[in-house]
């Protein structure tokens, strides 16, 4: 797998100066709760990288939930967590991925070719008996440079844009109900974008919460294989990162994030909202 390292890999670099271990813990309601357990064990060297702090900007009336950060302000931020073009990146969590993805796009999107999510994540980790400190790392500051891949990244006018365009497929990441408007938990209205086809981020993983290898991605994503252009969503732009991260495994390399997700798409009240099967 390209985008994915295995526990006994990363047991192996342990001490490397060149490997910066990132644990992106984080729950979403109890935006404190990753620091806690990241202070409490975390995997020796690892530093800590906040979704709502250091991985998403300031709340506006449009954007979404969480909205990318001032890119500036974040590649100070990388900088200073000891990462600079030289750098290897694995990130963990323990959300299936969901959060350490994130900043595997970030760092992508901002031209970081050598990031990687850790398979299984933290629990399993500290489960195999692979050691664990409550020592907090204090990385060597280094200069980042970010050179941005804006084909990665679609906007709330590119995807309305595209609305029914041959060719281009919207991916919703969200469980099947909220995607289908049959409850919304978090957003003020349910439903999704009109046309978009329903994958949830979690059939990226297999039982043991392994990420699936390349050929099952392939497989998972089949279905898609002759779009031309893939834009994936979730509800704020977090969780979709898994699926991008997922088709990049499987060969796509036309692949989108709309980083507002749903909650920027219903910010705007003219924007059409569909509900039901798309099937």
């Amino acid at each position: 797998m390209e985008n994915i390292v295995s526990q006994s890999w990363l047991l192996g670099q342990l001490g490397d100066a060149n490997i910066v271990i990132a644990d992106c813990r984080f729950a979403l309601g109890q935006p404190n709760s990753g620091r806690t357990l990241y202070e409490q064990d975390h995997i020796p060297g690892a530093v800590y990288v906040d979704l709502e702090k250091d991985m998403s900007g300031a709340l506006m009336a449009h954007g979404g939930r969480h909205p990318l950060p001032d890119l500036g302000g974040f590649s100070i931020l990388v900088g200073n967590l000891g990462i600079d073009g030289t750098t290897t990146v694995v990130a963990y969590d323990d959300q299936g991925g969901a959060m350490a993805s994130r900043l595997w796009w970030m760092l992508k999107f901002l031209g970081h070719s050598e990031v990687y999510v850790l398979d299984q994540g933290y629990a399993a980790w500290k489960a195999a008996g692979y050691p664990v400190t409550a020592e907090v790392s204090q990385p060597y500051p280094r200069t980042f440079s970010p050179k941005v891949n804006r084909r990665m990244l679609a906007s709330m006018d590119e995807v309305k844009d595209k609305l029914g365009r041959p060719g281009t497929v919207l991916v919703d990441s969200r469980e099947e109900r909220r995607y289908l408007g049959l409850e919304e938990p978090i957003d003020k209205a349910a439903g999704h974008i009109p046309g978009a086809r329903n994958f949830f981020w979690k059939g990226v993983l297999g039982e043991n919460g392994a990420w699936k290898t390349a050929a099952e991605q392939e497989q998972h994503f089949a279905s898609l294989r002759d779009a031309e252009e893939i834009i994936v969503y979730c509800g704020s732009g977090v969780t979709a990162c898994p699926n991008v991260l997922a088709l990049n495994e499987a060969g796509f390399d036309n692949v989108k994030l709309y980083s507002g997700s749903w909650s920027d798409w219903i910010s705007w009240e003219e924007n059409p909202i569909a509900t039901g099967s798309e099937e």
